[in-house]
């Protein structure tokens, strides 16, 4: 605990000595003037920030576990009841969400799909907040529901780190002045403002959408060039009875090459470059 003490207490000087003498974040901190944006270790999804060289500052906000799969992953001990995402390790917010109550007199709801995204992007969950932290004793299977237990994160791990922030308040400083601008990111529980997700999609016949041609049954519907499924395919995952939009239909996390392997990414994640409106066209025929 000395040890991280100390971390939290350089850490919070070195970031007072830089507001002191800019009076705000400069060009630097934002992510994507230091990563390439081609991997997702050198992107914004990439927590530990080991692709930038003030790095150590943010200690003093999340634990950095050193490692970049493991606050959306783990190999074991993973969430296996809220979410049906692969070996999923970040916390599962299960606070109520308001949204449209009825489109085209369906109800909806945010699916698996989009209860992962949120866990950060609702702004209430500590976004260091794991089941399972790296190495061994860390571990904690009733922390995969809720907003993050404090004394768990602080406690269990014994690296640096700290503060464990949601991102609903590290937009006290990431307004685009004192650093880049997350507030686009920061959706909140009032999801009407949004695009629709867990939103069941229009049947075959439905004036002004288009419907995908491939399907893999009982798991998703997308539009691609052919039946193979690749990263920049938008999609319809299968939830409960029916095909559903949610968040990974645009998104996906991991990143999209805009020109192939090595390239740099969509922009914020998109499966597709939204030029002239060709993501929303994908779906919507206007």
């Amino acid at each position: 605990m000395a040890n991280r003490s100390a971390v939290k207490f350089l850490s919070l000087l070195g970031l007072s000595t830089v507001l002191l003498a800019n009076g705000a974040f400069a060009a630097p901190w934002d992510p994507t003037s230091q990563a390439a944006n081609t991997s997702l270790t050198q992107s914004r999804h990439n927590l530990t920030q080991s692709f930038s060289s003030q790095e150590t500052l943010m200690d003093f906000f999340r634990n950095n576990y050193g490692e970049v799969c493991v606050y959306c992953h783990t190999p074991h001990g993973a969430n296996v009841t809220t979410t049906n995402a692969p070996l999923w390790n970040h916390t599962i917010n299960t606070a109520s969400y308001t949204t449209w109550n009825t489109i085209a007199g369906t109800s909806w709801y945010p699916g698996p799909g989009s209860l992962i995204c949120l866990g950060c992007h609702d702004g209430s969950v500590a976004i260091d907040s794991v089941i399972n932290m790296p190495g061994s004793g860390a571990y904690k299977e009733s922390n995969k529901d809720g907003t993050g237990d404090m004394t768990f994160l602080d406690n269990a791990w014994t690296g640096v780190g700290g503060g464990h922030l949601p991102l609903g308040n590290c937009i006290g400083c990431h307004t685009g002045g004192f650093g880049p601008d997350f507030r686009a990111f920061d959706l909140g529980k009032d999801l009407r403002n949004d695009h629709p997700v867990g939103v069941n999609y229009p049947a075959t016949g439905t004036a002004n959408f288009n419907i995908p041609a491939n399907e893999k049954a009982g798991k998703v519907k997308f539009f691609g060039g052919d039946s193979t499924l690749n990263k920049e395919d938008i999609r319809l995952v299968y939830s409960g009875s029916s095909y559903k939009v949610e968040c990974v239909s645009c998104h996906d996390p991991h990143g999209v090459p805009s020109a192939g392997t090595g390239s740099v990414f969509v922009g914020s994640f998109l499966r597709k470059d939204n030029a002239a409106s060709a993501l929303c066209l994908t779906c919507h025929d206007k």
